[in-house]
């Protein structure tokens, strides 16, 4: 079920969100984008004015960037809790996995699933913050789609995970008095859709 391709650093509880803009160029072809430096882009690459859809897509990434980054907060303040509920609530539903020959089963493994848990869960953080699953695309699912294929790994507990994470999440983003949290489904469901679609 999980790899054991990524190392994962814990933010410290408490610590405060730092938020920078960087000049894409710095980053390169496949720097970090957030949906005003994509949309920008796909209007420069056509050689267009911003139009009407345009203006419309800028003014409600502004309208919601408060309730993104206190939701990349309510995340960041309680990551370790939320990738520890949720493994309890995955292995609650799929017992098999951490079962002698599971894919979680030994204490190695059921780490490797909790370190791609929180792997998961920090890119959907960023995707949030962005505004734009452009950060998915480049540094979560070509990955994920290269190392499942040469290990072989099941994807449905995977998918089945993500989405655990998504509900706690939402809850968490609730209590921390977002009013809609609708918005927190776009990198959950966009992680497992993806994942769903590919044949590995």
């Amino acid at each position: 079920m999980w790899s054991s391709r990524y190392k994962i650093l814990q933010p410290e509880k408490n610590s405060q969100i730092n938020i920078t803009i960087i000049n894409s160029e710095d980053l390169g072809e496949e720097g970090m984008r957030d949906a005003v430096t994509s949309l920008i882009n796909n209007y420069d690459l056509a050689g267009r004015y911003l139009d009407r859809d345009a203006i419309d897509d800028l003014k409600s990434y502004f309208a919601s960037g408060t309730a993104r980054v206190a939701a990349a907060a309510a995340v960041n303040a309680d990551a370790a809790a939320i990738v520890k509920q949720a493994g309890l609530s995955l292995f609650d539903e799929l017992p098999e996995l951490i079962r002698p020959g599971g894919n979680a089963y030994t204490t190695r493994r059921y780490a490797a699933c909790l370190r791609d848990m929180d792997y998961y869960l920090r890119y959907a953080t960023y995707a949030l913050v962005a505004g734009s699953m452009d950060v998915l695309d480049e540094r979560v699912l070509q990955g994920l789609r290269e190392t499942y294929n040469s290990l072989g790994v099941p994807i449905s507990p995977t998918v089945r995970g993500i989405q655990i994470m998504k509900d706690i999440v939402k809850q968490k983003v609730a209590e921390a008095g977002v009013e809609d949290t609708a918005f927190v489904d776009g990198p959950f469901d966009y992680m497992t859709r993806e994942l769903s679609e590919k044949d590995i």
